[in-house]
């Protein structure tokens, strides 16, 4: 007897088979997609598979889809890199592969559809570019691997490099999870309290305030008695202050960009 499904205990291990949340369905004008083109098919839908966004995935709220690199490859060996021109260490992505794939991939867009390319050098993503990106049609993500990818391909296709921080991966595949993640929360439905979003950290410059739950107790340690006076209003007060507290001694840069808005 086959044993049913539960996203809520389904592995993010790495597999050599595509997840049952990835069966092939047909794409409709209406839902969000991400398209991930990358050397490493097997490593979705890793995280995304899932909490709530694997479950999102298989109620159809938003569709994911890989494009292998390696079928495009060069060759008997279907080789996608070469050395640097002009010399220097490592290896860079083919123009010629990763160019069709991308093509094969963006053959699927439709609407506002951006190319993002995972890039120590790229734009930092934030809590406004996910949102922003919540509201296309879909987006296409580039995983590089190696060196990076030939500069011709990024400006062939007006790519956007995008980043997650200041400092480097072996790959792109953990950023494009972590961005799609960061989007797919945002779309209607996701998530079962949409409020949620609306006084979470970076939503509105600020970061989040402290929470609390049972028991009232804890360690010695009580929960403030704002929280549970019922005053609505003392609460909302209370809640501001701190995340400007917060906002001002964890992160001045956010700080200093509010301040000056």
């Amino acid at each position: 007897m086959k044993t049913p499904r539960s996203y809520g205990r389904q592995s993010v291990r790495a597999t050599l088979q595509p997840r049952e949340l990835m069966q092939d369905s047909p794409d409709y004008a209406d839902i969000w997609q991400a398209r991930v083109v990358t050397l490493f098919p097997e490593l979705f839908p890793g995280v995304l598979g899932a909490s709530l966004t694997g479950k999102a995935l298989q109620d159809g709220k938003w569709q994911l889809h890989t494009h292998d690199l390696r079928p495009y490859g060069i060759g008997k060996h279907r080789n996608v890199d070469d050395t640097p021109a002009g010399g220097g260490a490592g290896m860079v992505l083919r123009a010629d592969v990763v160019g069709p794939a991308l093509a094969d991939a963006q053959s699927h867009a439709h609407g506002r559809w951006p190319i993002l390319y995972m890039s120590p050098r790229g734009q930092r993503f934030d809590q406004a570019m996910a949102r922003d990106l919540s509201t296309c049609a879909g987006v296409t993500m580039l995983c590089g691997r190696f060196e990076g990818v030939d500069e011709r391909v990024i400006e062939h296709f007006g790519i956007t490099e995008v980043s997650l921080g200041d400092f480097v991966m072996t790959g792109g595949e953990l950023a494009a999870q972590a961005m799609i993640d960061a989007t797919v929360r945002l779309l209607p439905g996701v998530l079962g309290n949409a409020d949620s979003t609306v006084e979470e950290s970076h939503s509105n410059g600020l970061l989040e305030h402290p929470q609390y739950t049972r028991p009232a107790i804890w360690e010695g340690r009580e929960i403030p008695p704002v929280l549970m006076s019922g005053n609505h209003g003392e609460i909302a007060k209370w809640r501001q202050q701190q995340a400007e507290i917060l906002t001002k001694t964890r992160r001045p840069d956010m700080w200093a960009r509010r301040d000056h808005k």
